[in-house]
């Protein structure tokens, strides 16, 4: 069961789609959700990376400060600014 999550910047959504897991630097540490997590809103650190899981693939998101809202619907990420690398496996 995947978890949806999308990420976005005043210019424009970086990506969206359903992944397994989220890992997150916030100013509280770094968080890992996976599907069914607790609503949860965290504040992302500036210099950041957002990691996505997919299957046996990661993609890294760098983010300069943002925002990181969990609810049952998924994984919002609202970032300052927000650039995506190519995915690792």
């Amino acid at each position: 069961m995947p978890i949806r999550v999308a990420i976005v910047s005043p210019e424009r959504e970086v990506w969206s789609g359903d992944a397994d897991m989220v890992i997150a630097r916030t100013t509280e540490g770094e968080i890992g959700v996976l599907p069914r997590h607790v609503p949860l809103l965290g504040v992302l650190v500036q210099g950041g990376e957002v990691r996505i899981k997919i299957g046996n693939e990661t993609l890294t998101v760098a983010v300069d400060g943002g925002f990181l809202s969990v609810t049952d619907q998924g994984v919002s990420i609202l970032a300052e600014h927000a650039t995506l690398s190519t995915p690792t496996t």
